[in-house]
């Protein structure tokens, strides 16, 4: 197969070339894949529920450390559990059908903390999130099936090298605050810092892009059938990464109002 890369992590071209000694389940499909996708996104939803009422249970407005407090192990586990089980997925895509229902479970418990917790500081900002997050995906969708925008080599150069700065710049924000740096420049709620979410968030919507090329290129080749999961679970780390940065974006506008 001849698949062009992506630049999320989980979609690189070796995912679908590589050889595979058992595939007499069937061949990957689009629809397989939607249904996985659907099934995930199920799955974090639930979980994000039980961090959620968890948070709410105990919050009060005069204490909101202790709510906090309540999710803080959840999101702990959460966190690492879902980076543990995307490593896994992404070194053996044959285990998508368990580690990616898995890897919903986790990041649903930390999204659902998260949330939450920007929730109690931003009343109404979270159903506006994904309110975005889910319009911006259906516009990807709808630009990609019609055509107006097409995974073109240069294209996706593009948003691989935009998406390595970005990355680039959480490094080396982690390693500078290790040290006792303060970059409020990015992430305060002024005009640099704004406008970099708002770049952030952009370049996250174009990974869809790259993320439905490479499901349609996987199906058109007859990948594996277990590779709709790993479709699903790459798809679903692009949506997550994407609402997160929209949660940013919004809580910065937010709070410059105040």
């Amino acid at each position: 197969m001849n698949l062009t890369k992506s630049s999320n992590p989980v979609f690189g071209q070796q995912a679908f070339s590589r050889s595979y000694s058992d595939t007499n389940e069937g061949v990957m499909t689009i629809n397989g894949t939607v249904n996985k996708t659907g099934l995930m996104l199920a799955i974090v939803i639930f979980a994000a529920l039980f961090t959620w009422n968890k948070f709410f249970g105990v919050y009060d407005p005069a204490s909101p450390e202790t709510a906090f407090s309540s999710v803080k192990l959840w999101l702990i586990l959460g966190a690492i559990g879902g980076l543990i089980t995307a490593l896994v997925t992404a070194f053996r895509p044959q285990s998508a059908a368990i580690s990616a229902p898995v890897y919903a479970v986790f990041e649903g418990l930390f999204l659902g903390g998260i949330s939450a917790f920007f929730e109690s500081m931003y009343p109404g900002l979270v159903m506006r999130a994904v309110s975005l997050t889910f319009g911006v995906f259906l516009i990807m969708l709808f630009l990609f099936r019609s055509g107006t925008i097409r995974a073109t080599g240069k294209f996706k150069m593009g948003i691989i090298a935009a998406t390595g700065g970005i990355a680039l710049v959480y490094l080396a924000s982690f390693i500078a605050g290790l040290f006792g740096a303060n970059l409020n420049f990015l992430y305060g709620n002024g005009t640099i810092g704004i406008g970099f979410s708002l770049v952030v968030v952009v370049i996250a919507a174009l990974n869809l892009i790259l993320d439905f090329d490479m499901i349609e290129q996987g199906a058109r080749a007859g990948a594996p059938k277990f590779m709709e999961w790993y479709g699903a679970f790459g798809l679903m780390v692009t949506l997550i990464w994407l609402y997160l940065e929209m949660l940013r974006l919004l809580a910065k506008l937010a709070s410059s109002r105040d």
